[in-house]
């Protein structure tokens, strides 16, 4: 077996497919067949997609051959904000994928990181080398990526104990009236369309979203979200959740005032703690000219 990974609680009781569908490159239907042909296997034996993983359950995945999986280094702007001999805190614009996968090999954040500095952490295998965590391909901002293994598990423990803290700017529609909020509402696969997020209480994690009102417009309002949980899509789902989707999400908002090919969200700060050194480091992306443009239009209106 090539790969392997061992439950822990957290994601205990999902579906192995479903599981595996956000932890590989291959598609979800891919992995249904990859079981069904035997490739996967649960403490040595075979399973069925729908089964539900449980604690100290041992995940064995075969070696697949594949036309393309490793990804390669291409020549790429980087605005790069911190770096050292362990990390890079990349400023992502809008548009850019951060990682290959089967059928869109190139032009992703990674391809641009392996020209760069040519080592990164190989935790996450030949894809995703590096990739602590993700933000969309249309949300802008700050994302850490780790040069060896030894970064890449302190980093992502952090994240697992929600040490590391992630800030982010979102333009949302309508006035809310409190000053700050919580939202704690589980986020799972959507059960009607799969290309999409959604609260639900099937197949679902713990999702929790904590934000504060930073300006108030006439129809809108920016605010600033700070994520105690990772879940894919989070604070797109839990803005829409909460009647308030973000300003140009195409996939989650029902409102289109303003024409902006991707949501006006903005990872600004991350706060974390130096896998070698221990020292508290901050780092901060201001707005993007577009969203600053936007909200300046909507002062002066």
């Amino acid at each position: 077996m090539e790969k392997k990974y061992t439950i822990s609680k957290e994601f205990e009781f999902i579906r192995i497919d479903k599981f595996l569908d956000e932890h590989e490159e291959f598609s979800r239907s891919r992995i249904q067949n990859l079981i069904k042909d035997g490739k996967i296997l649960v403490n040595g034996a075979s399973t069925k997609a729908n089964y539900k993983i449980k604690v100290d359950d041992i995940i064995e995945i075969a070696k697949i051959e594949m036309e393309e999986t490793v990804a390669k280094a291409e020549e790429m702007d980087l605005n790069i904000v911190y770096e050292d001999e362990d990390v890079i805190v990349i400023n992502k614009d809008k548009g850019i994928v951060v990682h290959p996968a089967p059928g869109s090999m190139h032009h992703t954040l990674v391809n641009g990181l392996l020209h760069h500095c040519k080592d990164l952490s190989g935790i996450n295998g030949v894809l995703r080398p590096g990739i602590v965590h993700r933000i969309d391909k249309d949300t802008t901002g700050l994302l850490i990526v780790a040069k060896n293994d030894v970064a890449h598990i302190s980093l992502s423990e952090q994240l697992q104990k929600k040490s590391v803290s992630r800030k982010y700017y979102a333009l949302v529609h309508g006035v809310i009236e409190h000053e700050f909020a919580t939202i704690d509402a589980p986020i799972g696969r959507d059960v009607k369309d799969r290309q999409k997020m959604g609260v639900t209480a099937k197949n679902s994690r713990d999702a929790i979203t904590h934000f504060k009102v930073v300006e108030r417009f006439h129809d809108y309002t920016l605010v600033e979200c700070r994520l105690e949980t990772g879940r894919t899509h989070q604070i797109r789902v839990h803005m829409q959740y909460i009647k308030h989707p973000v300003v140009g999400d195409e996939k989650y908002s029902y409102r289109k005032t303003m024409q902006l090919n991707g949501q006006l969200l903005h990872a600004h700060e991350l706060i974390f703690i130096h896998p070698r050194t221990g020292e508290e480091i901050v780092v901060n992306a201001p707005l993007p000219e577009l969203f600053q443009k936007v909200l300046k239009e909507l002062r002066d209106k």
